[in-house]
């Protein structure tokens, strides 16, 4: 069954398909019996974007909401003991999705802890006691008269100068050196350094909602059904209790639609 047939078919169900749309910004976007596909992902991924797709239908058959809750993986198995599913699905996801591993974020997050400890280190060379966990007063005491302050909320600042003759001035973590020629070099790496904390909070932070995301039980679920599709025997081998599991359902017709397109592909 190849994608225009299974379109069809999902048509034929009562569901809305549509192609050339930009799917929310994913490569596919499913709600209330309606199944968008990106119009920019490449042909080999239409069909396990439309499985995937398809897989939050036929969850949703089984229980309601899951756009706004996710669902339970209690229901899509049958089964009250699932913590060795979610082990197996989370898996299957990481082999399914490389995104869902965090490889460049969490590659991103370690350069920026590098950099936060040779910063530290530029000012224990001055300041020996100096502790990232306590108030640095000598550094407090210096910004308090100076612009540069405002960099330690904003990477880029745009300040208005003068009284007569207005002009913005434009400062930037980047340039400390250049903007305040006389600011010790401790107290350019101590606004550097709460730099890299607030972009390691913003990277910590994004971790943790796509976590959320991936972690819910439907998204796991439709993953599962995408890997069948792309490597039956790989998900078999990753996961091999939902595998047995979700195949003694098949066959017993709990997924509704789901065995005509999965023995049809």
């Amino acid at each position: 069954m190849n994608a225009k047939d299974l379109i069809k078919y999902f048509k034929s169900l009562g569901l809305e398909v549509h192609t050339s749309t930009k799917a929310r910004g994913h490569q596919g976007f499913y709600m209330q019996k309606r199944i968008d596909i990106s119009r920019n992902i490449p042909e080999s991924r239409i069909v396990p974007t439309l499985l995937h797709e398809f897989a939050h239908y036929v969850h949703s058959r089984l229980e309601p909401l899951i756009e706004k809750n996710g669902g339970t993986l209690e229901v899509i198995f049958d089964d009250k003991y699932v913590s060795v599913y979610a082990k197996e699905l989370e898996t299957v996801t990481n082999f399914v999705d490389t995104h869902s591993k965090f490889e460049k974020l969490n590659e991103h997050k370690k350069i920026i802890k590098d950099k936060i400890s040779d910063y530290e280190n530029v000012i224990k060379m001055t300041y020996p006691d100096f502790m990232r966990s306590k108030k640095f007063g000598e550094f407090d005491k210096y910004i308090k008269h100076s612009d540069a302050k405002y960099l330690l909320k904003y990477d880029k600042v745009k300040l208005l100068k003068g009284f007569l003759f207005k002009k913005y001035v434009m400062l930037s973590v980047d340039n400390i050196e250049r903007d305040f020629e006389d600011m010790p070099s401790e107290f350019a790496a101590y606004i550097r350094l709460k730099s890299c904390q607030k972009r390691q909070s913003r990277i910590s932070a994004r971790i943790c909602r796509m976590k959320k995301y991936y972690n819910k039980p439907t998204e796991l679920f439709a993953r599962f059904i995408e890997g069948l599709y792309t490597d039956k025997e790989q998900v078999k081998k990753l996961a091999p209790c939902t595998y047995n599991r979700f195949y003694e359902l098949l066959e017993c017709g709990y997924y509704p639609h789901l065995k005509d397109v999965l023995t049809a592909l």
